[in-house]
């Protein structure tokens, strides 16, 4: 970022006020819901009850894939918003200009994701929703670190090249 006001200066600093930037959300959408597709087809090799019962439980649609399958979507599509909304915070604004950098803030995302959100939220969030034996609290399985692993590499992985959309 430039410190001059110089007005004649040929040599311009590219760089942009990390206070002017912007929620870069439909990035994070597509980023999101292409992220949940790779994990979910993942999910459906390893473990296909994980959407029938658990997602689609969440809704009260215990057994039907199809409703487990797009809560999936939906809430991967939210996340990855959620993500792009944190990577435009001011002090995180030139996280995305790094690859790497964006691919390890995914694989966090992912990690907390599994960790609160999968492992702590929707067990009880399940109980709720009348589900008669929801899992124990915490409920983080090497299986759902593994998808969440997938879903955080391409979300970070991707993120960079939509972002701008």
């Amino acid at each position: 970022m430039s410190l001059t006001n110089d007005q004649n200066s040929e040599t311009r600093d590219e760089t942009t006020d990390p206070f002017g930037t912007t929620w870069a959300w439909k990035g994070g959408a597509v980023t999101g819901l292409l992220a949940t597709v790779v994990m979910g087809v993942f999910i459906s090799l390893m473990n296909l009850p994980t959407l029938q019962l658990a997602i689609a439980g969440l809704y009260g649609q215990t057994g039907n894939l199809v409703a487990g399958w797009f809560a999936h979507l939906a809430h991967g599509t939210l996340f990855g918003m959620i993500f792009a909304l944190v990577l435009s915070d001011p002090g995180l604004y030139r996280v995305t200009e790094w690859y790497w950098k964006t691919t390890v803030a995914g694989v966090v995302f992912g990690m907390m994701l599994a960790i609160v959100g999968a492992g702590i939220i929707m067990p009880i969030w399940l109980g709720f929703a009348g589900v008669p034996t929801p899992p124990s609290i915490p409920n983080v399985t090497v299986p759902m670190l593994i998808w969440h692993l997938i879903y955080g590499l391409v979300l970070g992985g991707i993120f960079p090249l939509l972002e701008d959309m």
